[in-house]
């Protein structure tokens, strides 16, 4: 099978899933639906395997597959290919996407068997998925840009999927709308690109991306950068526009894997990660981009600390994470953040489906403090979900510790980075090893506090053998990205396959010195300890000593609140954003729509109407008025004769 054909395919089968069930859905059969649109996106997943295959068949300077299907757009110097690009980058993302993808499709077949939407609710999926594939599979901006809002449109669909409820149709919209901001931004960066270099396709901007780096605030490149990043600040939850992710849990739970794990709130990254030497360019933008992940970083982690829904607790998590990653790009190490996207989508969606697993074994109970003595009822998802918690804690030989350390090594040895990028990512890490253990403690381990009237039990073949697949590539999905310090202790001294993947795709950091082993060694240590360390005191406080949390919050009763409240940031934008608009837009509307264009156009009409009216009474089809005329234009020109 040719390129062409593959990679037709490779986009076709989602959306034929999609098609297929959304005519379809009026049908509760949940087997069929399922089975339907998990074949579809696991034929993606096998032509993902054969093109990343081809790939690795090439020479490394000629690892790129184009294929372009027709000219989409051509005006006056504008022009755009409907054209799509495999190279290491996009070959590592559609691995990502159709493989984690299949396996939430798979999970949601059982999950979702009680659903009388299960239908519809396949084929929304299918949808995302052939959008996040047209997202990173794009040789363009355009095309990456209707795959951007392909999946905004979908997250609106999910998240909403039960509308019935007002406050989950509400959380759909807030997405939608949070989202349509950060987009608005894309779109005016990607015309200033267009007008500074004359094209939007990613191997001509990087080609024409300047050697020299602007300092310019004011400069168009700076500018169109932090624009960009205002987009991934959206799509990607970062500060100011995380405010939507928290409340996508009002979806089903398979949505909150596919969304936070392996697809759309990892579309920032990956846009900066793919116009990395433009962004280069812009030493500015990576300033900012590199604050603005840290502080997301470090505020997500904190509010997490005191949620007690256990999907809450994991989407702070996740925008936490989603902050390392941005953390790194700013530093320059763009490798480094997409090897963590690729762990954290791993140990993410295994812990977002064993939530599921959870939550299907609790009756759709979510809060955690009703929880706890889950081990003993749910064997494998607590095996499992213990192999995400490691992961996400960096514990030494699971996959986040590689991605997540080699990030908090480049914020401090970059001459990009700083040492207090590095506080604050081991901050961050310290925060989530607590939040996360509490995690655990409260729902696998100590005492039962389950209500009587549930009776948990292990989730059907169906939700764990996913949990199992995840769980594995948890585990050893960090050990294509040995960091060389590490790898200099091994039999054999493995080769960082991550690194030399990648390396003709990323730009060199310029001035970048080489490594000093000792203080490489000293900064891990001392990450790594206090993360132990951390969790070693989450697990006393929730798993040992119970009453210490309770009093601390009443002694830091004021810090306590505000984290709870999440810092009252919606409740600020709800102030200083929403409401005066909303004033704005009413008074717009009655005082220029209604009382001054409405009152022109309805004098307007009246006026054409009533001159109407008058015109008809010459021609009204009443003879004896038609008399009554002649005989009055008679008298008329009579008196007029007689007259003169």
């Amino acid at each position: 099978m040719d390129h062409q054909t593959l990679v037709a395919v490779l986009l076709l089968a989602p959306l034929v899933g999609f098609f297929i069930n959304g005519f379809r859905y009026r049908k509760h059969n949940h087997l069929v639906a399922g089975a339907i649109a998990t074949t579809m996106v696991f034929i993606s997943f096998v032509c993902s395997i054969l093109l990343f295959l081809n790939l690795t068949e090439m020479k490394e300077e000629n690892r790129r597959i184009v294929v372009s299907f027709f000219e989409w757009l051509k005006v006056g110097n504008f022009k755009a290919e409907f054209s799509f690009v495999i190279d290491q980058i996009s070959g590592i993302m559609i691995l990502i996407i159709t493989g984690i993808g299949s396996l939430i499709h798979l999970f949601s077949i059982e999950y979702m068997h009680h659903d009388k939407g299960v239908a519809k609710y396949f084929s929304y999926l299918n949808l995302f998925v052939f959008n996040m594939l047209l997202l990173v599979l794009g040789s363009n901006l355009l095309v990456m840009f209707a795959g951007w809002e392909g999946v905004g449109l979908c997250s609106y669909l999910l998240i909403g999927f039960w509308f019935s409820d007002e406050s989950k149709a509400a959380a759909g919209m807030k997405a939608f709308i949070t989202n349509r901001i950060g987009d608005a931004a894309f779109l005016i960066g990607m015309f200033i690109l267009f007008l500074q270099f004359g094209t939007i396709d990613f191997a001509n901007l990087n080609g024409l991306a300047p050697s020299t780096p602007t300092h310019d605030w004011l400069n168009p490149l700076t500018i169109a950068c932090l624009l960009l990043f205002i987009g991934a600040t959206g799509k990607s939850a970062q500060i100011p526009l995380y405010v939507w992710l928290p409340d996508a849990m009002a979806g089903p739970t398979p949505v909150s894997a596919l969304i936070h794990a392996a697809t759309m709130v990892t579309a920032g990254v990956y846009m900066i990660v793919r116009l990395n030497p433009i962004f280069m360019a812009a030493p500015n933008a990576l300033l900012v981009v590199a604050i603005v992940g840290a502080a997301t970083a470090v505020i997500a982690a904190s509010i997490g600390i005191v949620q007690n829904d256990i999907k809450k607790v994991l989407a702070y998590s996740t925008v936490s994470q989603l902050g390392y990653m941005f953390l790194g790009v700013g530093v320059g190490a763009f490798g480094s953040a997409l090897f963590h996207l690729m762990t954290h989508a791993f140990f993410k969606a295994l812990m977002f489906l064993g939530s599921g697993s959870v939550i299907h074994a609790m009756h759709e109970e979510q809060d955690i403090q009703k929880m706890g003595g889950l081990k003993k009822y749910l064997p494998i998802t607590h095996l499992t979900f213990a192999m995400g918690w490691l992961a996400i804690l960096g514990f030494p030989g699971f996959s986040g510790f590689f991605s997540k350390d080699e990030i908090l090594w480049m914020s401090y040895h970059s001459p990009m980075g700083h040492p207090a990028l590095w506080v604050a990512g081991v901050l961050g890490a310290v925060m989530t090893a607590f939040y996360m253990t509490r995690l655990m403690a409260l729902t696998f381990w100590g005492e039962s506090r389950v209500p009587k009237n549930i009776h948990p039990h292990e989730s059907p073949a169906l939700m764990w053998i996913p949990l199992v697949v995840l769980a594995i590539l948890s585990v050893i999905g960090g050990w294509i990205g040995i960091p060389h310090i590490i790898s200099e202790i091994l039999p054999g001294h493995p080769a960082n396959i991550w690194e030399h993947w990648l390396n003709p795709m990323i730009t060199k950091i310029p001035g970048l010195a080489a490594a000093n082993p000792q203080e490489e060694w000293t900064l891990m240590g001392v990450s790594v300890t206090l993360v132990l360390l951390s969790s070693g005191i989450a697990f006393i406080f929730y798993g040992k000593a119970s009453e210490l949390p309770s009093k601390l919050s009443e002694n830091f009763g004021g810090l306590y609140r505000l984290l709870v409240d999440k810092y009252r940031v919606d409740e600020f934008y709800e102030k200083a954003l929403i409401r005066p608009f909303v004033w704005l837009s009413e008074n717009l509307w009655l005082h220029v729509d209604v009382s001054f264009i409405d009152r022109c156009t309805h004098w307007c009409s009246n006026f054409v109407k009533g001159a109407g009216a008058m015109a008809r009474t010459v021609q009204n089809g009443n003879l004896q008025q038609y008399a009554m005329y002649m005989a009055l234009g008679l008298v008329v020109i009579l008196s007029y004769i007689l007259m003169r």
